[in-house]
């Protein structure tokens, strides 16, 4: 028996634990990986304020992890600060810059509608607020009507006008004003939320906030030119009162301005968006634009573009001195192609007794030269189109432009071509309504195409570097999480050891 039992202890003593344990522990046993424990280590030590400082004393691996990896993530942009603002601008946006855009070129276009049915002298008063609402009694009319009787308008040119012709005039003024006034409501007060709520990028922020200023400083140039025209010492006695051609060219040109800056700022946030879509794709056609073919394109572009504000600004006078009723023939004007010299420099519009202004202010302020002046621009404004044209289609040109460049060139041509015949057609019919307006509506639209073009040529830095960012964050994050993991592991292999 004693034998018996010794032999049992020696079996026993040579049998591994596993044979005196059940599957189930076995699974459980095999199943825990080092990584865990690992974790469950660093969560202890991240309660126990005395095992992280044991860990930190004796140089742990996990302690040096830590420390390792709070190195990288300082030390990948160590000059960067963090900015409240976003990188990019919300979509929201771009759709409520375009928005605004579009009520900008219905003002300009309704604007021009008021000053061909002279009926922007209605309202001789300027009340930003009390001026929202029309008159709402036969009192209040009679009140606005005796103040429109004063004006030199109504003596000269509307003595006969009754109450309600001289309504009509004035509700087309009214909505002009009303319309103006929703614009700057529905700018402003969407810029305060987009910024408040850090919708925007700190650049278009400052666009936002420069934009609003613009519409404001915009309404003030309205009533100054509506002020130049109730004033019979602004214009020569007994002529035709109207406002001055300086004032209107100066509301025109700020309401452009308006319209490209709204115009061009709701383009770049669809361009971001666009370009962050597909980083690698952006990339190449940013790559492409770098081209040195496309630099001559590209300054033509911009000069193209200036030159369409210049013609436009000619336009402006045109309206404001009536020119285009006079020589209403194309492309001669009377018996010759330009008027004789003598009608072109006239002295009648020197205020100087040596004549030093005789040039500037008939270019300015002569009819017949103004006229001249806004053909020889439209002109060369339709000859610099199809040069440019021309030259997108030579060999390096061609090869280097993406097809979106490519179309603007060619909707460019479309637009100069379909304006000139407009402003023909105004002259020759003698400034009909519905002519100049749409003529008015060309214009704007011929230099968003300009701006459409350039926009498309230009080379944003600031998406550029988003870009390339999103390219190399893309391209990196599954080597980093690799040697992370390996990091892990291998400080999990020293702790198994020293433990």
């Amino acid at each position: 028996m004693s034998l018996f039992q010794f032999g049992l202890r020696r079996a026993a003593a040579q049998l591994s634990r596993s044979s005196f344990a059940c599957g189930q522990c076995l699974r459980q046993q095999t199943s825990a990986a080092p990584p865990s424990q690992i974790l469950k280590l660093a969560a202890v030590a991240a309660r126990a304020p005395a095992i992280r400082s044991y860990a930190t004393e004796t140089k742990s691996p996990i302690a040096s992890l830590s420390k390792n990896i709070k190195k990288e993530k300082t030390s990948e942009n160590p000059s960067e600060k963090k900015s409240s603002f976003p990188e990019t601008n919300a979509k929201s946006v771009g759709y409520w810059l375009l928005g605004s855009a579009v009520s900008v070129f219905g003002i300009v276009v309704f604007g021009g509608l008021t000053r061909l049915t002279e009926s922007g002298l209605s309202i001789t008063e300027w009340r930003p607020v009390t001026g929202s609402l029309p008159p709402m009694s036969a009192e209040d009319w009679d009140s606005e009507f005796e103040k429109y009787r004063a004006s030199p308008e109504y003596k000269l040119i509307n003595p006969h006008m009754d109450l309600d012709e001289f309504k009509k005039i004035y509700f087309m003024e009214w909505t002009h004003r009303l319309w103006g006034r929703f614009i700057g409501l529905s700018f402003v007060i969407p810029t305060v939320y987009f910024i408040a709520r850090r919708k925007v990028t700190k650049r278009m922020a400052a666009n936002l906030v420069g934009i609003s200023a613009l519409i404001g400083f915009q309404g003030f140039i309205g009533w100054w030119m509506v002020k130049s025209g109730l004033k019979d010492d602004l214009f020569a006695p007994g002529s035709h009162p109207r406002v001055s051609q300086y004032r209107l060219a100066a509301h025109l040109s700020a309401a452009f301005a308006c319209y490209s800056w709204m115009l061009l700022a709701g383009l770049s946030v669809f361009r971001t968006h666009r370009a962050l879509r597909d980083p690698v794709k952006a990339y190449e056609h940013f790559s492409a634009l770098k081209s040195p073919a496309l630099n001559i394109l590209r300054r033509s572009v911009l000069g193209l573009t200036a030159l369409i504000f210049t013609t436009v600004l000619s336009g402006a006078l045109v309206a404001g001195l009536d020119a285009g009723l006079i020589y209403n023939e194309f492309p001669k004007m009377g018996t010759g192609y330009m008027p004789p010299k003598a009608e072109l420099l006239d002295k009648f519009y020197s205020r100087k007794e040596d004549g030093s202004d005789l040039w500037w202010r008939n270019m300015l302020e002569n009819p017949s030269f103004v006229q001249l002046d806004h053909r020889i621009l439209a002109m060369t404004t339709f000859t610099a189109v199809l040069a440019l044209f021309a030259y997108s289609r030579t060999g390096r040109v061609k090869a280097a432009m993406p097809p979106n460049v490519r179309k603007g060139v060619m909707g460019l041509v479309h637009l100069v071509s379909l304006q000139v015949a407009l402003g023909i057609s105004t002259l020759i019919y003698i400034v009909p309504i519905h002519l100049a307006a749409t003529h008015q509506a060309g214009a704007l639209a011929l230099l968003s195409g300009a701006l459409v073009l350039g926009q498309r040529l230009r080379i944003p830095k600031n998406t550029v570097a988003l870009v390339q960012r999103h390219m190399k964050n893309g391209a990196q994050p599954l080597k980093k999480t690799q040697a992370l993991s390996q990091k892990i592991t291998e400080a999990a292999k020293d702790v198994a050891t020293k433990a």
